[in-house]
């Protein structure tokens, strides 16, 4: 399949399963779920690769809060099956990266696969809240040192 064909047939799933979907300037198939914008990324050069990516969906705003925004991606990509979440320059992504053969097989798995990035989403955010948090101060629980 070609880069049309493609994006073509994952329109048509997204649009059949009620989603609001269109073909971006890039080729890539946009398309809004539970109030995020997620892309499904299209290569044509191999046509059994399948990603959607949720971009974007937490802004960096000082490098002390991208040293936070790291350990809380690489823990979330940990306990997270399927997701990556990442940073990208200023941004925080999230993704799900599959092989399916054939391609029409992605359909199996589409909302599992919006579901994984959801909790790796979710999983990041709860991570940078944990980081957020002051570090407990000596005797604060009434402990004597």
């Amino acid at each position: 399949m070609n880069r049309a064909e493609l994006g073509q047939m994952y329109l048509d799933y997204l649009r059949q399963e009620g989603y609001e979907a269109k073909i971006d300037e890039d080729g890539d198939v946009l398309f809004k779920f539970d109030g995020g914008t997620y892309f499904v990324l299209i290569e044509e050069e191999d046509e059994m690769f399948f990603q959607i990516m949720f971009p974007s969906f937490w802004p960096i705003e000082s490098e002390e809060e991208g040293a936070r925004v790291e350990k809380a991606a690489q823990l979330a990509t940990r306990i997270t099956k399927v997701a990556k979440v990442y940073r990208q320059r200023d941004n925080v992504n999230a993704s799900v990266e599959l092989l399916c053969v054939p391609p029409e097989a992605f359909k199996a798995v589409f909302r599992r696969a919006l579901r994984s990035i959801q909790a790796g989403a979710k999983n990041f955010r709860a991570a940078m809240s944990e980081l957020d948090a002051p570090a407990p101060q000596p005797g604060a629980n009434g402990d004597r040192h």
